[in-house]
């Protein structure tokens, strides 16, 4: 890519001010070379100009007056889950590329509509799986390639942390919060990754908080091809995981920080092999800031799209949809049911 190119920058607005968007994804636009910030949108007029003053921009407003904005051309959304569906539709009808946050739909039937209506106005979609996009899963992946691990056997992956305060989203059933919306996504998407196909079917176990109705606690058992499984956990009130581990035939690998890793942190991984354990060290780096030039480049080049973000969303989400028919019915759910 010339110089000239790199100078382009994707315009976008933001609809929500969470936690996530003003300590991660708010600070990754500023500082890329691919993107610039030039509004906020919030429920809240008082916080949107707070945090516009912040990140030193000059619009704010409701989420409406963010999606009418004719310089914005993506939009970044970062909304309690329940709202996803209505404003990524929204932002793709009003011809703005969007991130969402994770889950994109919170059941299969939305993220459905959500890519349907990506389609329909030539809009790119993308989940924000941030993680993916760090140098540990590309350095993972080509482990695998070279046959470091062998066959591969089995996934285990955890994230939990603190137990959510009262008031927060996550603990609240009309915003589809719990475990499985919040922490689960991220070891399913990596067992996917790491396995490189979707899984055939899915057994789910939820603990639920029945003052709250919303699950603390999930597990999930995913069957592959080749007889190969993942096992992952996710919890609230934990002492704080992100991590996960692979299994080979002749060698296992176990990520020490998998998921959240703050832009500031070194990571590492261990590579057991032949008894012997190798540390892989990796650099700080800010995996927003390597999500957005991926979601640039894809934006930019319409005529040759590698990466099919629409089609890698609708996967997590049948997958969730399975353990979510798996927890209610108590039973394995084939991967094949959910259309």
């Amino acid at each position: 890519m010339n110089s000239k190119t790199q100078k382009i920058k994707i315009k976008f607005g933001i609809l929500g001010c969470s936690r996530i968007a003003v300590k991660r994804m708010m600070p990754a636009i500023v500082n890329s070379e691919y993107a610039k910030l030039v509004a906020v949108g919030s429920r809240d007029l008082n916080k949107a100009k707070e945090v516009a003053l912040r990140f030193r921009v000059n619009n704010y407003g409701a989420y409406e007056d963010i999606l009418i904005n004719k310089e914005i051309q993506a939009i970044y959304i970062s909304l309690p889950n329940s709202l996803h569906e209505e404003w990524a539709i929204k932002a793709c009808e009003a011809g703005k590329h969007v991130i969402c946050e994770k889950p994109a739909g919170i059941s299969y039937a939305a993220a459905k509509r959500m890519v349907d209506a990506a389609k329909k106005n030539n809009i790119r979609l993308m989940e924000g799986l941030m993680f993916r996009y760090h140098p540990q899963q590309l350095k993972v992946k080509e482990l695998i390639r070279e046959g470091t691990l062998g066959e591969l056997i089995k996934f285990d992956g955890c994230l939990g942390f603190t137990m959510p305060e009262e008031n927060d989203i996550a603990m609240r059933k009309e915003f589809a919060g719990g475990a499985l919306n919040s922490c689960m996504v991220y070891p399913i998407s990596a067992s996917r990754m790491i396995f490189d196909e979707e899984p055939i079917s899915v057994f789910c176990k939820l603990a639920v908080d029945l003052q709250r109705e919303v699950d603390t606690r999930a597990s999930i058992f995913l069957e592959y091809s080749r007889k190969r499984i993942a096992l992952a956990s996710a919890f609230f009130g934990s002492y704080f995981q992100s991590t996960y581990s692979i299994l080979g035939a002749k060698a296992h690998i176990r990520m020490i920080r998998a998921y959240a890793v703050p832009a500031n942190m070194e990571t590492k991984m261990f590579l057991d092999s032949d008894d012997k354990i190798k540390e892989i060290n990796f650099p700080p780096v800010d995996h927003f800031q390597l999500m957005l030039a991926a979601f640039y480049k894809q934006v930019l080049n319409k005529e040759n799209k590698t990466e099919d973000f629409e089609n890698d969303l609708l996967a997590q989400a049948r997958v969730l949809e399975a353990a979510r028919i798996s927890n209610a019915e108590k039973r394995l759910v084939n991967i094949s049911e959910i259309i």
